[in-house]
This record gives structure tokens, sequence and C-alpha cells, in this order.
């Protein structure tokens, strides 16, 4: 079981992290949230303007259609753990406007320092991969997203990795005759959840 009190105090010390230069301009540290319990972990990329804006992981568009492969799945925020390998929003403001940008190597190398001891102390059955970057930070560096999602992967934070695709990416796909993905989103999380279910069972 997590121990609360650590995850606090990690996340008002993350709070406060100056480690890059994302702190310079954020509007919030997006730490994390949901169900500390959970065997089941979701771990995305970085935060977005509206997650910026809130403090919460995946609350944009992209957040919306998480919820609902959720509930397509009987699940909701509740039941899981989101969080992002990288806790403030990585953009460009050359013209002025905040432009969201992948978080550099050091970005990410620098924000290590809070993911790897808030998975640690989550210690989750499975961790989710949402998107190719999270799953080339957590599981391998040359990952395919779309050669091995879905397929369980060894995972120094947990028993075992499965990716999937990102809804930012399925929304970009999706058109009148393909629903760009996000029926393998639901199948993933479906996936997830039930491999995190039968390691829970084992421990018992």
């Amino acid at each position: 079981m997590a121990d609360i009190l650590l995850l606090n105090t990690l996340r008002e010390q993350a709070s406060r992290c100056v480690a890059c230069s994302l702190s310079e301009r954020r509007r919030n540290v997006v730490f994390g949230e949901g169900n500390p319990h959970s065997p089941l972990v979701l771990v995305g990329e970085g935060p977005g303007d509206k997650e910026d804006e809130t403090g919460r992981p995946f609350v944009g568009k992209a957040g919306t259609m998480l919820d609902r492969a959720l509930a397509d799945n009987h699940l909701s925020r509740g039941d899981v753990y989101i969080c992002n390998t990288v806790k403030c929003r990585a953009c460009d403001w050359g013209t002025g406007k905040p432009i969201n940008r992948p978080p550099t190597d050091v970005e990410v190398n620098a924000c290590r320092q809070w993911l790897e001891p808030q998975l640690g102390i989550l210690a989750p059955q499975v961790i989710l991969c949402v998107g190719a970057p999270s799953a080339r930070n957590l599981i391998k560096r040359d990952f395919k997203i779309t050669l091995e999602r879905g397929k369980y992967f060894p995972c120094a934070y947990a028993k075992t990795a499965v990716a999937t695709l990102h809804p930012a990416y399925i929304l970009r796909q999706q058109s009148a005759e393909s629903d760009g993905g996000y029926s393998l989103l639901v199948a993933d999380i479906a996936r997830s959840w039930a491999a995190a279910q039968k390691l829970m069972e084992r421990r018992v």
C-alpha cells in the first residue's frame, strides 16, 4: 500500500522544483492524481495548457477521451492513478504565445528525481504508458508504439508495463471512417487492468 504521507511530502517538494527551465513559466506542477493504492498507474508524457492551468493531469480534450476509455471499462480516475513523466509543461515561447513541444532529454532527466520516487511509493503492479514518449522513458529507448503497444514488458517500477496510444494522437487520426485507434486504447486499458488484478490476487 502506498505511503500517503510520503507521497504528499514528495508532492510538496516537487511543487517547489527549479531543477530545469520549465519552472520559469509554469503555472502549476502537475504531480498526479487518483487512487494511490491502485495496482494500475497510467503515465503520460507531460502536461499541456489545461493541465498547467489546473495542476491536474489529462484534463483537456485528450483527458476527456481518456476518461471515456476508462468508463468504457467500468473504471474512473478513482480506480487508477494518473501522472506524467514530466511534471511541468514543455512549450516554446518564440512567437510570444506558448506552443506545446516534447520535453528535452535534459528536462526528462531533471524530472526523474520526482517520477522515480513517486512510482516507488505507488508501487503499482502494472504501469500503462500512455503514448510512445512515456514508453521510451519507462520501458525501452527504442520502443515502437505501432508495433509494440498492448504487449507486456519488464519494468523497473512495476511488475510489468504496457503501452497504448495517446488520446491526443487518436484525436488527430479520427475520421468519419475510423475511430483513430480509440478501440485499441480501450482494449489496452482492459488488458492492463486485468493483469493488475491478477497480480494483486497473487499477493493475497
